[in-house]
């Protein structure tokens, strides 16, 4: 049998997934991470966007709003400010929120801008599909 990951992602409402996995993909604040078995520790601030779990040649996906996640080589627990599974998203929402955001950023400068613009680029990658 291969080794697996264990994997958890909490959000403040729930625990939305707990259990073995092969992989996950999150987007980390630096860029995209790959978090396998036996992966070195690390912690990673979480940007707005997919996380895509493998288990046994299947995938499922959920959308995350920032976070944190911590990954030593026999886990991954990430903390998630938001977390919703991918199929639950309510897509004229999302659209809502783009345009809020898009609306807000014209008055951002500095981190604040830097900010939302990386959230807005994970809704919209979610958006996009």
């Amino acid at each position: 049998m291969a080794e697996k990951l264990t994997f958890s992602l909490v959000s403040p409402e729930r625990e939305l997934f707990s259990g073995e996995v092969d992989q996950v993909d999150l987007p980390g604040a630096e860029g995209d991470l790959g978090v396998f078995p036996n992966h070195s520790p690390l912690m990673a601030a979480v940007r707005t966007g997919l996380v895509t779990v493998y288990i046994d040649g299947s995938e499922e996906q959920f959308f995350v709003r920032g976070g944190f996640a911590d990954v030593t080589p026999s886990g991954l627990t990430l903390l998630a400010e938001q977390a919703s599974k991918a199929s639950d998203i309510d897509m004229e929402d999302l659209k809502a929120r783009i345009a809020d955001a898009e609306t807000q950023l014209a008055n951002l400068e500095g981190d604040a801008a830097l900010a939302l613009n990386q959230d807005l680029e994970g809704m919209r990658a979610v958006l996009q599909g």
